[in-house]
Order: C-alpha cells, then sequence, then structure tokens
C-alpha cells in the first residue's frame, strides 16, 4: 500500500494545531503546520500537499480565502475545521472547494475517519487487456519472438482510452485523467463534485439517493448500515447545486442532472441535440 502522501494542518490555535497533527502523522501522512493563512497557502504550495485541514477563523485571513487561493494551484483534498456553527458557513465552505466540513469540538476519531474515507475516490475500472508482450517487440510471455505490430498496439491503446470516457448530452468524464469537458470545454471540478458527477453517470439513468452520493462522495468508509446524518445529506445538495452552475442547466428543462423529489438524483435521458 502506497504512503498517503503530506498533509499541511493550517491552524492558529496550537493545542488543536498539534492534535491534528498527531492524528495524521498516527495515519501514516508526513505532516506539515502553519498558524497563519497566508503561510499555510506558501507550505501546501512548496510540498505539494495531498491533505490539507484548514481552521475557518484565522488571524490574518479568512479561511475561505486562503482556501480559494490554494484553489488556484491545487487539487488536494480540503477539510475545514471550526467551531463555528452557521448553515451558511458551511455551504461557503463547499462553495469554495472544501470537500469535508468538520465542527470543533471533534472525535480524534472522526476526523481520522473522514480524511481517510477521501483518499478513497472511485478509481480506474476495467482496464483493457493487452497483449502480453513487450511493446518494443523484445518477445512474447512464452520466450519466443514476436513482432510488435505498432498499429495494433496504438489501437489498443486508444480502445482503452475510449473505455475510460463517460459521455452523455455533450458531457465527457474521464475517469482515469479525472478531467471532464462540456463541448468539447474542459470544467474545473473539485474533487467530491468529480466524484458524484461520476456515480451518476455510471448509474445510468438509476435514482441515486442522497445517502448513495454521500458515499460516493466520502468513499468506502460508509458500510450500507453506516448512519448519514442530514447534515452530509444537505452537504451533497450542495455540491449537487454547484454541478449544475458549473454545467450551466437550465432548472426548467435540466440536460444532465435530475432531481427526483424526496428521493435522490439520477442522470436525465439521452437527448438527439
Amino acid at each position: 500500500m502506497s504512503e498517503p502522501g503530506v498533509a499541511v494542518v493550517i491552524e492558529d490555535d496550537e493545542d488543536v494545531r498539534n492534535l491534528v497533527d498527531a492524528i495524521l502523522k498516527e495515519a501514516g501522512f508526513v505532516v506539515h503546520s502553519a498558524a497563519t493563512g497566508r503561510e499555510g497557502v506558501e507550505v501546501v504550495r512548496d510540498h505539494h500537499a495531498s491533505v490539507v485541514t484548514l481552521d475557518v477563523g484565522l488571524p490574518d485571513m479568512d479561511g475561505h480565502e486562503v482556501l480559494r487561493r490554494i484553489r488556484q494551484f491545487s487539487d488536494a483534498y480540503v477539510v475545514m475545521l471550526t467551531a463555528r456553527r452557521d448553515e451558511p458557513d458551511t455551504l461557503t465552505a463547499f462553495l469554495t472547494g472544501a470537500d469535508d466540513y468538520v465542527k470543533k469540538p471533534f472525535l480524534p476519531r472522526e476526523l481520522r475517519a473522514r480524511v481517510t474515507a477521501m483518499m478513497r475516490r472511485p478509481r480506474a475500472e476495467g482496464r483493457l487487456a493487452l497483449p502480453e508482450e513487450d511493446p518494443r517487440g523484445y518477445g512474447s510471455p512464452d520466450g519466443g519472438s514476436a513482432r510488435f505490430d505498432g498499429g495494433a498496439y496504438a489501437a489498443a491503446r486508444s480502445a482503452e482510452a475510449d473505455q475510460a470516457v463517460i459521455k452523455h448530452n455533450g458531457l465527457a468524464l474521464n475517469y482515469k485523467s479525472r478531467t471532464v469537458t462540456l463541448q468539447g470545454s474542459a470544467l474545473t471540478l473539485t474533487r467530491s463534485e468529480f466524484d458524484l458527477l461520476f456515480d451518476l453517470l455510471r448509474a445510468k439513468g438509476e435514482v441515486r439517493t442522497r445517502a448513495d452520493l454521500v458515499r460516493a462522495a466520502r468513499g468506502d468508509y460508509y458500510d450500507d448500515d453506516a448512519y448519514i446524518s442530514d447534515a452530509d445529506e444537505r452537504a451533497v445538495e450542495t455540491h449537487i447545486g454547484n454541478l449544475r452552475r458549473k454545467l450551466r442547466e437550465d432548472p426548467q428543462s435540466p440536460r444532465f442532472l435530475q432531481t427526483v423529489r424526496g428521493v435522490g438524483y439520477r442522470l436525465t435521458p439521452k437527448r438527439s441535440d
């Protein structure tokens, strides 16, 4: 199993900073810390962080502004930590690109579980099986000579790439490169937005409940019988709202995502236009 990577803790409270530092080190991360927003942005940039915990109430700038600056150059998983209880604050965090939002005080095992869940995103599936021979034609698996067919190899690679792309009404999602285009133009999505869109696309029109989408956004930490809170489901609704805005959806005639009232969401039917 590969190492989790680098984590950055941006927190002005020394006690909380040391606690989060210890939690992430125990999870296997190399951890760097910062006590201010400006310092935190530079630490994330310098160390190419894969996970960031970010306090909302920093002394030099608002945590949401720190997140906006980080999102200009990094797609690290970001968990916002705050003692605030206002729901609009939660929505602002997701709108600015947070992957999760944890209220203080928190249980160490909860924070670790959420970080672990974020690291378990849907990954590439169903790789095309290619002939087991050296691409340069140096030999085949049984030791005999094998002439490399460059055209066939290129065709197989192209087919493999095509299999990674899911298309729907002008939208194309490549789950191996984690890229999305709309009518040929690239879209910038957060990790959670990408994972929710991927889950809905591969469901092929089947209804996905809010609980289903919470599991998709958080990884496989949540078992089928695990408790999912109202806050988790509201976070999904916020992510879906952000997706619709980025997809430039028409509320009266959605092209991609359809609300199933009281249940969840599904993909719209395919269009011929």
